[in-house]
């Protein structure tokens, strides 16, 4: 367990660290104001932010996924394999159950950590030097917004983030799972590690697919409220506001770029837990042959905190 844990923190952090420039370009896109757009699409935005913030602009809110990393893994491995023990046979509805019951558990540390993440990612854009810095850094960010708040400014866009989270870690489990025994993933077989890379890719991709509406009004939500100006009163309100005003396409704002760093942070990911774990468990030496390579499941970080 501890192990695995720790695979966990590794990976995850490996898997950040490629994806957080495309969350970057996902936020900015999904919060932009239609009526005076700064970006056109996905690369635009790219070139926007690396040319009027540098590329250290794509890093922005950073601190906070990687803060939030460590309790996120632990709540996540821990649900996750308790509620298979309890379900009793690893079957693919049971890895559904199991990922959804670990998906709303975690919550309670995604939903801030998003938030913060929003919003340092919206603050100083297009701006290579913040001229006014709110936010010194995520935690100060938090702290400022609960002071002003209170729990209830900390927990903002939970209600979205459940309905997130919940039915995506199941379908990334559950896809994880269909995908590892057609592909046959044992440590016996060839390109084992490859065939893991490609479950967990095809996997990030499915569960944002699946849930990706959802987010983008939970970074409206989040989004909401900075520089002091309140545009929604609640989930629906966003939801109608928003179709109003750019139709039924609002829901894909930011897809691309989402669906672009799904496949290779999970491929980071499973692959760096991967042999991490191999690694660990053969004393240093670093040999494919795995004896236990199937207890190596994880889910996204970006996703669907975080996928």
């Amino acid at each position: 367990m501890a192990l695995d844990f720790a695979a966990g923190c590794v990976g995850g952090a490996a898997g950040v660290l490629v994806g957080h420039p495309f969350d970057t370009v996902k936020v900015r896109l999904q919060v932009q104001n239609v009526d005076k757009p700064l970006y056109r699409g996905t690369i635009h935005c790219f070139q926007s932010i690396i040319r009027q913030e540098s590329t250290l602009g794509l890093y922005k809110g950073i601190g906070s996924p990687m803060m939030g990393l460590a309790f996120i893994n632990a709540i996540v491995f821990g649900v996750q394999g308790n509620a298979m023990r309890k379900l009793g046979r690893d079957t693919p509805l049971n890895q559904f159950l199991a990922g959804a019951s670990a998906g709303t558990i975690q919550c309670v540390i995604c939903c801030p950590m998003e938030l913060a993440k929003t919003r340092m990612q919206l603050q100083g854009t297009g701006e290579k030097k913040s001229k006014t810095k709110l936010y010194k850094n995520s935690l100060d960010c938090l702290v400022r917004i609960y002071r002003r708040e209170g729990i209830r400014g900390i927990n903002r866009g939970m209600v979205t983030t459940l309905m997130r989270e919940t039915p995506g870690f199941g379908v990334y489990f559950l896809t994880y799972d269909v995908l590892t025994r057609a592909l046959d993933c044992e440590p016996e077989q060839p390109y084992m590690i490859p065939k893991l890379l490609f479950a967990g890719g095809m996997s990030g991709i499915a569960s944002w697919i699946s849930t990706y509406p959802v987010d983008v009004i939970k970074s409206r939500l989040q989004a909401d409220g900075v520089g002091g100006v309140y545009q929604y009163s609640g989930i629906m309100d966003c939801v109608r506001q928003s179709l109003k005003k750019e139709g039924w396409r609002v829901f894909t704002r930011g897809l691309t770029s989402t669906l672009l760093r799904a496949f290779p942070v999970n491929a980071t990911t499973f692959a760096t837990v991967t042999l991490f774990l191999i690694y660990m468990r053969e004393g240093g030496e670093c040999r494919i042959e795995d004896p236990e390579p199937q207890s190596v499941q994880l889910q996204p970080q970006t996703q669907p905190t975080s996928l």
